[in-house]
């Protein structure tokens, strides 16, 4: 064998010896039914037509590879952002593992959560023992200041009631009777992270301001950044861009920053940052509460207006519209103007996309991903004199849909995109062989269809999984578009390197000089 303590290979030029080659022919002619190669052509290129997309949009009884996830991880997620909380989610413990690896892999960081850890005779008789049991060793194991409980499928199935769990385990000593044990039911079944993101915001925060006997209202404002991948980066470029106008008085709700992303000098931090738990019961008094991100918060942003707040959502604010947008909305609530800080950060993003933009205008791109990320890519691309093709989002919902129509019919370059809601990326992958992009914009899980299309593959969206530390660099406001600009066009001028690399045969546009 090629492998030996002496010279150890890695795995992808491993698998590449004879030995390997061998034992994966026999696989394939064993156990793998053996069908003619020829055969295996005739329906890939078959899977490419026209023909094949019309049966693949008729389907209506599978859904192949959703860009989307469930509930649970939005809650698991939302959790994170607050101060010494742990995240509980009631139901089996094989669910949790899946939302704390998607997320450690995706931030490379440790991602806490616990589970009640269901089993079969949970199923059948309840799990209340296991909540009385659970919320008592997460107590007394990782000393939290909160523990916030969601719900798995298995325990929605069999109707766990979690308030009615909470005050049981409270009165049989699990945790004190003041002790914050806020909860969301997520059932995994319907809606997806950012639904999951949604009700457990609405449940943290309902958890506290329900408790209020009144509203004494400030000046203050809340922020909730939304369900955001880079929501290290983003965070911190928030907080950046409110202390260039000046803005001190506010409290973001869940904030990320710190919790994906320590320090390694020796200590390990259970928790690490977050949003304070002491100011989340000041955060009722707010004179305003913003969301980044719409299609994340409609319940939570519809509560916190019920408490007498004024409410604003945006569409993940990033290009020069959507970052103007949300910094006039901060300058019509604080009173505070918009710095020369700022308005110089604009006008470089400006100057940079007029320097690029020969290579920007016309460019064909494909998006997919979460509604707010898609709506924000578009929109930013129709600023570049680019043309979106295909906008999907298998979490959109149908009012989504019809703003992103809106959105692209404000422009000549949005004429021939078309907005596909509820939709996977077998579909997307149906939309590139028949009407084919330059650029696909999307997660991890474009990978495939970059192999099985050669469309080249933008890593903007969560999660991105083979790529590192993207998550660090922000991608929303003015200095975050400018990044978002440079992957576009480093990826343009890849692929334009890549089309002209032959020596004396297509090198005639192998520049130096861009």
């Amino acid at each position: 064998m090629p492998q030996s303590a002496d010279k150890v290979l890695d795995h992808a030029p491993l698998f590449r010896e004879p030995e390997y080659q061998e034992m994966l022919e026999n696989k394939k002619l064993k156990f793998e039914c053996g069908h003619p190669d020829e055969l295996v052509k005739e329906i890939g290129d078959w899977s490419k037509s026209w023909e094949y997309r019309e049966k693949n949009l008729a389907r209506e009884a599978a859904t192949i590879n959703p860009a989307k996830a469930c509930q649970p991880l939005g809650a698991v997620f939302a959790s994170a952002g607050y101060e010494k909380t742990m995240s509980f989610v009631h139901g089996s413990q094989g669910c949790v593992a899946y939302y704390r690896s998607h997320l450690s892999r995706h931030f490379k960081e440790p991602a806490s959560c616990v589970s009640s850890s269901m089993t079969e005779d949970a199923a059948v008789f309840g799990g209340l023992i296991n909540m009385v049991d659970g919320l008592a060793n997460t107590k007394a194991l990782y000393d939290p200041s909160m523990i916030a409980v969601s719900t798995t499928c298995m325990a929605e199935v069999i109707g766990d009631d979690l308030n009615s769990f909470i005050i049981q385990a409270k009165e049989k000593g699990s945790v004190e009777a003041d002790f914050n044990v806020p909860y969301a039911h997520t059932p995994a079944f319907v809606g997806s992270h950012v639904d999951g993101y949604d009700n457990m915001q609405k449940g943290i925060l309902s958890n506290f301001w329900d408790k209020a006997e009144t509203r004494v209202a400030n000046d203050s404002i809340n922020i909730i950044p939304g369900f955001d991948g880079f929501a290290v980066g983003n965070v911190r470029e928030l907080k950046r861009v409110l202390a260039e106008m000046g803005i001190g008085d506010y409290t973001i709700l869940s904030d990320v920053s710190d919790v994906y992303d320590t320090p390694s000098d020796g200590e390990f931090r259970m928790y690490s940052g977050g949003t304070k738990i002491e100011d989340i019961p000041k955060a009722l008094n707010a004179k305003a509460t913003l969301s980044l991100q719409q299609y994340c918060t409609p319940k939570t942003l519809a509560y916190c207006k019920d408490k007498g707040q004024e409410t604003a959502s945006f569409h993940y604010p990033m290009g020069v519209k959507g970052t103007d947008g949300f910094l006039m909305k901060l300058s019509e609530l604080t009173g505070k103007e918009i710095p020369e800080s700022l308005r110089l950060e604009r006008g470089r993003l400006i100057d940079a996309m007029a320097d690029s933009q020969a290579y920007l205008h016309g460019k064909t791109y494909a998006i997919y991903g979460d509604p707010d990320f898609v709506y924000a890519m578009a929109a930013f691309i129709l600023e570049t004199g680019g043309e979106p093709r295909h906008c999907l989002a298998t979490n959109g919902s149908k009012a989504w849909a019809k703003q992103m129509q809106e959105l692209l019919d404000s422009s000549p370059f949005g004429k021939e995109c078309q907005v596909w809601a509820g939709k996977d990326l077998w579909h997307m992958r149906s939309f590139l062989n028949t009407e084919p992009v330059d650029i696909l914009i999307g997660s991890s899980y474009g990978k495939y269809l970059e192999r099985d299309t050669g469309t080249p593959l933008l890593r903007l969206a969560f999660p991105i999984f083979d790529r590192h530390h993207h998550h660090r660099f922000p991608t929303m406001f003015y200095q975050g578009t400018l990044t978002v600009l440079v992957k576009m066009l480093d990826l343009i001028f890849d692929k334009l390197d890549d089309d002209t690399i032959d020596p004396g045969k297509t090198d005639y546009s192998f520049d130096l000089t861009r």
